[in-house]
């Protein structure tokens, strides 16, 4: 169970988070949240697809392996890609609100939280949160910058995708991904952007998409499909290690 406590250079002075990826941390999970703040970025590594919540609304995933607790981009306890997803590397931190006196007025401000719990932080090493001197670290400087771009990023994604839901560009996808002779996979439960009802927008809806900054996140998710292939490869290179060890 997290334990979260506002973060602070006194009583953390000497936290430090491990720089290490693997199963004892969490990170063998099949898929992880992403963002419209960071599609730009995700596209060039990782598949996204959308998932649809209890609730009916849409979130975007990338895909990182073909079950739940596959993760292809993990190796030798090292993420094999060149950008790490935002809910990854905010680590044992997330951003709350707090009530402060603003100007005289009172107002809930964003604040830092660490969860003590965390797997990442109970490792004892890897990145000091704080330098000698108290300021932040360069790593926390980073986890600062994450954090805003998923604060900003969750409140895009609402407007977002509903607005790709109005215009039903979010349609269900089949996945039927074979490895081998023997092996292959159904994904199901995941929604992609449907490419013909995209062509076949009119320029009014082609111009208010772009208007409100959305028809390049559009474009985007339709390229990060590309990146299938190279999953699909890690999957194969990882069963043929497999069989090769069996038969050894």
């Amino acid at each position: 169970m997290a334990r979260y406590e506002l973060l602070n250079n006194v009583a953390h002075s000497h936290l430090r988070v491990s720089a290490r990826f693997s199963a004892d941390y969490g990170d063998d999970v099949g898929m992880v949240e992403a963002f419209p703040t960071e599609f730009a970025e995700m596209q060039r590594e990782y598949p996204i697809f959308f998932r649809k919540d209890s609730d009916g609304s849409f979130h975007a995933v990338a895909l990182l392996g073909f079950g739940p607790n596959e993760n292809l981009y993990l190796r030798d306890e090292a993420w094999q890609a060149n950008y790490l997803p935002a809910v990854i590397a905010r680590g044992p931190f997330l951003i709350g609100f707090q009530e402060q006196m603003v100007d005289g007025e009172l107002r809930n401000e964003p604040v830092l939280h660490v969860d003590l719990d965390h797997p990442r932080v109970r490792d004892g090493h890897g990145h000091p949160v704080f330098a000698p001197q108290g300021g932040h670290s360069p790593y926390l400087e980073k986890v600062i910058r994450v954090l805003r771009g998923l604060h900003a990023g969750a409140g895009a994604a609402k407007t977002m995708y509903a607005e790709l839901e109005r215009l039903e560009l979010i349609q269900p996808v089949q996945l039927d991904v074979r490895f081998d002779d023997d092996s292959q996979i159904n994904l199901e439960g995941l929604y992609g952007i449907d490419r013909e009802r995209l062509a076949a927008l009119d320029a009014t809806q082609l111009h208010q998409l772009h208007s409100a900054g959305w028809l390049e996140g559009v474009y985007l998710l339709v390229s990060s499909l590309h990146n299938m292939q190279r999953l699909v490869a890690e999957k194969q290179s990882r069963l043929h290690a497999q069989a090769a060890g069996r038969a050894a």
